[in-house]
């Protein structure tokens, strides 16, 4: 495989770009190819069926240029789709859930560790499988935080909004004496600072951007598949334009995007 060729990394629409952002922190010499479905977006309230077909399109779309590797940085097409989309490549794919999980079982204490999410992502009971799998003493929170992604890709992530949102959500959650909580999507990285201010100090946040972009370079190191030029500019392409796009890409990448492309997946 060619150690200079790009890494490609999808999701439902363009939260996978905080995935992307730490990427770039993490690996400056590699190149990417990002693809939003945002035709399709939000993957959190569609069934299945639809879910792992739109997830195997893009995947035979990325496999077309070349990638050496796939990321799939979207939590909701990680939980339903990632055996379909094994069946489709002989790339190698890294998905957000399982690093996470495999830091989140490492870190608790008192084995206590809840998961928030998409409605889609939470009903997969994928996070829960991983987790009792690695540890079936692990006791399990899930809650689904629906409202959470439109309000911060209207950029109300720091408005008073989202504190009454996880105020409403971690109703429940704030009673148990949680030891680790895992961020199920990756558009919340964008309001961590705010869900920490409500939880106890103690409890330890799972970034899965940060995690997962971690797991990635560990990837790469392993499988001597490091790229030893330096780094093109990354390509970006939608499937249907995004209102405020802009906007939300200077939320998560801090610059505007002047290249991207709109295509359609067949």
């Amino acid at each position: 495989m060619n150690n200079n060729a790009p890494i490609g990394i999808f999701d439902s629409g363009l939260g996978g770009l905080s995935v992307l952002q730490k990427l770039t922190e993490l690996l400056p010499r590699e190149k990417f190819i990002y693809l939003g479905d945002t035709a399709h977006v939000p993957y959190g309230n569609k069934s299945s069926e639809s879910i792992k077909k739109h997830s195997v399109r893009i995947t035979k779309f990325l496999i077309k240029k070349n990638v050496k590797l796939i990321i799939v940085g979207c939590n909701t097409a990680s939980a339903v789709a990632l055996q379909e989309i094994k069946k489709t490549s002989q790339i190698p794919i890294i998905n957000v859930i399982d690093p996470c999980v495999e830091k989140a079982t490492r870190l608790t204490t008192n084995k206590k560790i809840a998961i928030i999410g998409t409605t889609a992502t939470i009903n997969s009971n994928a996070y829960q499988k991983k987790i009792i799998n690695k540890n079936s003493k692990i006791l399990i929170y899930n809650k689904a935080c629906p409202m959470f992604v439109p309000m911060i890709e209207e950029g109300l992530y720091k408005h008073k909004i989202i504190d009454i949102l996880i105020k409403m959500y971690f109703k429940e959650l704030l009673k148990i004496n949680l030891d680790v909580l895992i961020l199920g999507c990756t558009h919340y990285p964008l309001i961590k600072n705010k869900i920490q201010q409500h939880l106890n100090n103690k409890t330890k946040i799972i970034d899965s951007s940060i995690t997962t972009a971690e797991h990635a370079q560990t990837f790469l190191t392993i499988n001597n598949l490091e790229a030893d030029k330096s780094k093109k500019n990354t390509e970006f392409y939608l499937t249907d334009k995004q209102q405020h796009f802009d906007k939300i890409t200077k939320l998560f990448l801090n610059q505007k995007i002047s290249n991207t492309k709109i295509i359609k997946l067949s």
